[in-house]
């Protein structure tokens, strides 16, 4: 073991590039199994080594994260748990992303809007308290001046810039207030995603602002659509997961990022054959 491990070091600093990059090539292509032998790398008092073997280490969490993402898809109910897949979305898109701290955050959030909701009596007050922790206190924002960016769209991001686009923050204020028995669904408009507690819609990306239907009419009026009770029926969890991707494969079509675009449309085409 000893030799083997002084003949990669050997290897990682070799002055041919090709030689380097094919080792690394052969470290990933063994897969978990070459974990153990890369965290040794990783304790190496030599820079090169270390940076080589980090870098190796993250492909393969990447690799496995997508595997684990793909499969998710293929299995992906209305009533899957949206959260779970959120956090698996992350960990697939920011390879080596540690995302135990921002799920604390939530947890975190959640217990203090349980005890700011105490002695709210109405869904309209409920919302009203969401809103002002989260917009206020928290400071999360719709990104508006960077809309299509592909951190907006992973959760993980969102919580880490506080801002975020329709969907992205509705699933923030959904988790929040799940953490505080506070029931919050998502309504897939054409055009805008908002959310509701009850009787009461309210749009996130805007601050929480609290929405008539007057306001609601306006929202699908832009997109030359009349309002109908079906666009007011709650997404399912499986429909808000398929929008999320559609808004990445948006966004990596938009700035010619194939390889991106292309892992995404292979996972929306997964939630479409699971849905059949």
């Amino acid at each position: 073991m000893f030799a083997q491990k002084e003949a990669l070091i050997r290897l990682l600093h070799d002055n041919d590039p090709e030689t380097v990059r094919l080792v690394k090539e052969q470290l990933a292509a063994g897969g978990e199994e070459k974990i153990p032998e890369l965290q040794e790398l990783m304790r190496v008092d030599d820079e090169c080594v270390s940076s080589h073997a980090r870098e190796v280490l993250t492909t393969i969490s990447g690799r496995s994260a997508e595997e684990e993402f793909s499969l998710l898809c293929h299995f992906f109910g209305d009533g899957a748990d949206l959260e779970q897949a959120c956090w698996a979305l992350a960990r697939a898109m920011e390879p080596g992303a540690c995302i135990l701290p921002y799920e604390h955050k939530l947890n975190n959030w959640g217990r203090q809007f349980l005890v700011k909701i105490s002695g709210a009596v109405s869904n309209r007050e409920r919302v009203l308290i969401l809103s002002q922790f989260l917009s206020e206190e928290l400071e999360f924002r719709g990104n508006s001046e960077n809309y299509y960016c592909e951190r907006n769209s992973l959760l993980s991001q969102v919580i880490k810039t506080r801002s975020g686009i329709p969907i992205t923050l509705t699933l923030l204020y959904m988790m929040v207030g799940s953490r505080a028995a506070m029931k919050i669904e998502g309504i897939n408009l054409p055009g805008h995603f908002i959310a509701r507690h009850g009787e009461v819609f309210f749009d996130p990306f805007h601050r929480g602002r609290i929405l008539a239907r007057r306001d609601v009419e306006g929202i699908l009026l832009r997109q030359g659509l009349e309002l109908k009770d079906c666009h007011l029926q709650p997404a399912t969890h499986r429909q808000m997961l398929v929008r999320m991707l559609a808004n990445l494969y948006y966004v990596y079509d938009l700035h010619g990022n194939c390889e991106k675009r292309e892992r995404v449309r292979h996972w929306m085409q997964a939630l479409k054959c699971c849905a059949e």
